[in-house]
């Protein structure tokens, strides 16, 4: 999407609590690629569009960028981690996006325990993206680059980075 004199708006990646400490964190849920490789693939999946990459523990921080995306964004990919069953505040600064929202887990959090199942986030996102681990990431950015330019998702994704 363009705005202003022809900039093209960039695509937030936005990062919840704990996952600085991927590569490290948990290595049979999440693997061994640390979120600095996360952010490389992010920005080669991207091609030239503008990556805003952020990763914050503190809610407020997370809702401070969304509200930032809500004003200069073209699309948001968001990993909320624990934040995707707790928070109400998170969620509700997603539903005043109004461009494309894809929530990702790196695991599957369909088959991890009771408590990881049900996301709010869900309520907010144009897709949920989950258990393609670091690799989902990629997926994610052509997606919601492809939805915020108006184009077909499987086009975008199937051409690769």
């Amino acid at each position: 999407m363009s705005w202003g004199a022809g900039v093209i708006k960039p695509i937030y990646v936005l990062n919840g609590p704990n996952l600085n400490r991927l590569g490290t964190r948990e290595p049979a849920i999440y693997g061994h690629t640390t979120l600095a490789q996360i952010e490389a693939l992010c920005r080669q999946a991207a091609g030239t569009r503008a990556v805003e990459f952020r990763q914050s523990n503190s809610e407020a921080q997370l809702i401070d960028w969304i509200h930032e995306a809500i004003d200069h964004g073209a699309g948001i990919v968001i990993n909320p981690a624990a934040y995707s069953f707790t928070s109400i505040a998170i969620l509700d600064a997603l539903k005043m996006f109004e461009g494309p929202i894809i929530e990702l887990h790196i695991s599957n959090i369909h088959r991890r325990d009771e408590i990881y199942r049900q996301s709010l986030m869900s309520r907010a996102a144009t897709a949920v993206i989950a258990g393609l681990g670091a690799g989902g990431y990629s997926v994610a950015v052509q997606a919601v680059i492809a939805l915020a330019d108006g184009g077909p998702v499987g086009a975008v994704a199937a051409a690769g980075p």
